[in-house]
Order: structure tokens, then C-alpha cells, then sequence
């Protein structure tokens, strides 16, 4: 049995966001993870690499990358 059109979008929707979420954090592990071992001086700390990373340029940046890292998957799995 298939769901309704309507349950099919929100569905592909909730998919969606999920995924993009999940993308972004990773883009801002990535980040977190590059900010102490690029730069390793003395007096660095969390709330500093965290005050660093987390910007609006890095956060644009994250969600037009997730979006099309999404895109291009569900692309790729409707062709295979």
C-alpha cells in the first residue's frame, strides 16, 4: 500500500531536512576538528574555537552545500 501524495511529500520533506541537518553538522565537526589541529597555540579554548567557527558565512555556507549534496543524492538514487 502507498502512501497518499500528500503523506509522500512530507515524508520526502522530513527526509530531507534530516539529511541536510546531518550534513551540516558534519560540515561543522569538519570545522571544529580543523580549528585545533591547524592552529595549535597556547590559550586556545573551546568557547573561543566555538565563537570562531560558528558565522554566518560558515553557516550560508553549510546550508548551500548540504542542499546540494542532497540534491545530487536523491538524483542519484532515482537513477539507480
Amino acid at each position: 500500500m502507498r502512501p497518499q501524495p500528500k503523506a509522500r511529500r512530507s515524508i520526502f520533506i522530513l527526509r530531507a531536512v534530516v539529511e541536510i541537518v546531518f550534513i551540516v553538522f558534519l560540515f561543522y565537526s569538519n570545522l571544529f576538528m580543523g580549528e585545533f589541529s591547524a592552529t595549535n597555540r597556547q590559550g586556545k579554548t573551546l568557547a573561543f574555537a566555538l565563537h570562531d567557527i560558528f558565522t554566518g558565512a560558515n553557516f550560508v555556507i553549510a546550508i548551500i552545500a548540504a542542499s546540494i549534496g542532497f540534491f545530487v543524492f536523491e538524483f542519484l538514487r532515482d537513477k539507480l
